[in-house]
């Protein structure tokens, strides 16, 4: 058989080698150091670097104790992040924080930062965008339209229905 062009161009997945502890604690603090990480970011990166399963929570109790890893700071910062740049409601963003393996407590303490009266100005602004730009037959038709964006959000059900009224009377 004769070997093709496509044959060549076609590459094996590169296999790594499995991470010592100590070059995962290096590269963690590396990675650490750029960006805000939360202790189930890091075991999920010593999983696929196939660090021994012995070695991982020593790692981690050490990246915590230097500090460069704090699931609180990593909470507060996720949650400003997530309801000033996305425009996620307060469900969406703990259950993307309990998916990262932060605890209910500091989920609950992170979130009582938000201003609710910030987070109900953000959904108005973003439904009267979504309704510039949703295509509807009837009034019933656009507020199950904007009830469902809304909710894909993460906002409450009874602020995004206060919500929902007072941006389609004022369309009216």
């Amino acid at each position: 058989m004769r070997k093709t062009d496509s044959d060549e161009l076609i590459q094996k997945p590169k296999e790594r080698k499995p991470k010592s502890a100590d070059q995962a604690l290096s590269s963690l603090m590396r990675l650490c150091s750029r960006a805000e990480k939360s202790s189930g970011d890091a075991m999920r990166l010593m999983r696929t670097w196939q660090v021994p399963e012995s070695d991982r929570q020593a790692v981690l109790e050490r990246l915590i104790s230097m500090r460069f890893i704090d699931d609180s700071r990593y909470a507060e910062a996720y949650v400003r992040e997530k309801s000033s740049l996305a425009g996620w409601g307060a469900r969406k963003i703990a259950q993307q924080l309990r998916i990262k393996g932060i605890s209910r407590e500091i989920i609950a303490s992170a979130l009582a930062t938000l201003d609710n009266e910030e987070l109900a100005e953000r959904l108005e602004e973003r439904l009267r965008k979504k309704l510039r730009t949703t295509k509807y037959t009837t009034t019933y038709d656009l507020r199950g339209k904007l009830l469902r964006y809304a909710l894909g959000l993460g906002y409450d059900y009874d602020v995004v229905i206060e919500t929902i009224d007072r941006v389609v009377q004022c369309d009216d």
